[in-house]
């Protein structure tokens, strides 16, 4: 087993260009969206308004409550990490990046600062085995194998595994100022709800990370954003069902692959803007047909992405 090859230039930043020159009003679109920051006050609050009602315990309560409301805050926490990262949310840069911090107090784990780090890579380099973090490595890939067991073990051990990937980069300066700051906040915002609402609560954020990237409902997000379903050149693919209420657009991966200067907000814009391509893609109804079809299709594996040798640089 082995991933599929390419010699081809990563196919997204022709597309943005090829789209613009069909549709030059679609430059309108990509803008910050400075509105975003109240969605995130409000989550935090939600979030931490479930972590003070489940302090009592008992401790099934806490999980529970984790795995059916926790991780679908998180993950929508997480969404607005993500557009934080790419500057969507206000112009200035340090602005976000506090933004992002903020987004990442009930997440538990300090990531706001390290997946900007890593994610913008993602883009700029989709595909490069030695950069690209989001490509499993051949080593998770071959102990996963084709089984449906081997499969689900790996979601379900999914948040452990993407630290491990960070050994595997390379050229990548991990640690910054902003990364110092974000950890020491997070650690300290950690160690007040422990002290003031006590060890429930602060298990349920944390189980509410586990789960939002682990086996959940969520967790065929993983597999439908850049693992190849059907055999041809494209290896990025939306997802077009109800969960997209939920997760702020995040479905759309193809339009924001080609437009990372487009909030989340107007991605269903971008799309309606440019259907003789979006529509004409491949792309899926369903994240939990997605899920159950990769984990017992035994034709496919961790292997199913699309590597490149060169830089595929996304403006």
């Amino acid at each position: 087993m082995d991933f599929t090859y390419t010699r081809d230039p990563e196919p997204h930043s022709s597309r943005a260009r090829d789209i613009l020159r069909r549709h030059p009003e679609i430059r309108e679109l990509i803008r910050p969206h400075p509105r975003t920051f109240w969605w995130v006050v409000g989550l935090v609050a939600l979030q931490m308004g479930m972590a003070a009602l489940l302090a009592p315990g008992p401790w099934w309560v806490v999980v529970v409550a984790a795995y059916l409301a926790g991780a679908f805050i998180t993950h929508a926490l997480g969404v607005l990490i993500h557009d934080c990262a790419h500057r969507l949310v206000f112009r200035n840069s340090w602005a976000n990046i506090l933004t992002g911090m903020l987004a990442n107090l009930p997440v538990f784990f300090p990531s706001s600062r390290l997946f900007q780090t890593y994610h913008l890579k993602h883009h700029a380099y989709l595909g490069v085995y030695d950069v690209d973090g989001d490509l499993p490595s051949r080593w998770e890939a071959r102990l996963a194998g084709r089984s449906p067991v081997g499969k689900a073990l790996w979601l379900l051990m999914f948040p452990v595994i993407q630290l491990t990937r960070l050994y595997r980069l390379k050229n990548i300066r991990p640690i910054d100022g902003w990364m110092i700051v974000n950890t020491v906040v997070q650690l300290a915002f950690n160690v007040g709800v422990y002290l003031v609402l006590g060890p429930w609560a602060l298990l349920y954020l944390a189980l509410s990370l586990y789960f939002s990237i682990s086996l959940h409902f969520l967790g065929g997000r993983w597999v439908q954003e850049h693992f190849l379903p059907v055999s041809g050149s494209q290896e990025t693919f939306s997802y077009y069902g109800p969960l997209n209420r939920l997760t702020f657009n995040v479905g759309h991966h193809a339009e924001h692959h080609d437009f990372t200067g487009v909030a989340w907000v107007n991605l269903p814009k971008l799309r309606r803007a440019a259907p003789e391509t979006y529509d004409a893609m491949h792309w899926h109804g369903s994240l939990s047909k997605v899920l159950l079809g990769f984990l017992f299709d035994r034709q496919r594996s961790l292997f199913a992405r699309v590597l490149r040798e060169h830089k595929g640089h996304q403006g």
